[in-house]
């Protein structure tokens, strides 16, 4: 498995330290080359300085998620947020996804806002071991023989909730992420959408030769809402 996915973790205190330009550089070059899960749906990524709202994470810098909300859009971008935490994990970075942030000033006009996530070098272990993780079982949110759904596993998710599931089936997995009730959904819908994005990402990391699209045939999973397959 990817050895990042293995050991990441979100950071929650950050060295205030602002990076260097090149660091920040590298950021906008990675971003531009981003790969989509969703190519026809329009988004945007901004820097920003300060963020506002529940459970914020000072840190000397924050990605805004912008997009437009037709269709898989939040799909789409838990799918390229992850792309990046995964690069800045990976190169010595600390991240944390904020799904009540908000950018402060409105940023560029356009887009409607997703999420923030926060970065920075970090002010605690930027890494962890596999055994730290708390994450279900396997055998509660798959079904079939696949080991790219281990990686999907392990992703994060919002409260740590892991509302997903993964039938793995003649070399392809495909998602669902749970079916919100009238309350829950209210709250966690936006962000069990982009958890399911998330997921995906770490499957997509473990693919050889990554596809997704979604099949007429896919299975019915009672209770979820079936997203797509990966091939």
């Amino acid at each position: 498995m990817n050895e990042i996915i293995r050991k990441r973790k979100s950071i929650r205190k950050f060295d205030m330290t602002i990076l260097d330009s090149a660091v920040l550089e590298s950021v906008q070059k990675f971003i531009n080359d981003l790969k989509p899960l969703f190519p026809c749906i329009n988004y945007s990524i901004e820097f920003a300085e300060k963020t506002k709202g529940l459970f914020n994470i000072k840190a000397p810098h924050y990605l805004v998620f912008k997009s437009e909300t037709t269709g898989e859009s939040y799909e789409n971008i838990g799918f390229i947020g992850q792309q990046i935490d995964l690069f800045l994990a990976e190169n010595g970075i600390g991240t944390c996804w904020l799904g009540l942030a908000k950018q402060i000033d409105s940023g560029n006009a356009g887009l409607p806002h997703v999420i923030c996530m926060a970065f920075g070098k970090p002010a605690e272990p930027l890494y962890r071991d596999i055994t730290a993780f708390k994450r279900k079982p396997l055998k509660t949110i798959s079904e079939g023989n696949d080991g790219r759904i281990e990686a999907a596993r392990l992703a994060p998710s919002g409260m740590n909730r892991q509302n997903w599931f993964f039938i793995g089936a003649d070399g392809k997995i495909h998602c669902y992420r749970k079916k919100p009730d009238p309350i829950s959904g209210l709250f966690f819908d936006k962000l069990e959408r982009i958890d399911i994005g998330i997921a995906i990402c770490h499957i997509a990391m473990e693919s050889k030769d990554f596809s997704f699209s979604q099949k007429e045939d896919a299975p019915i999973r009672k209770g979820f809402i079936y997203v797509g397959t990966v091939a």
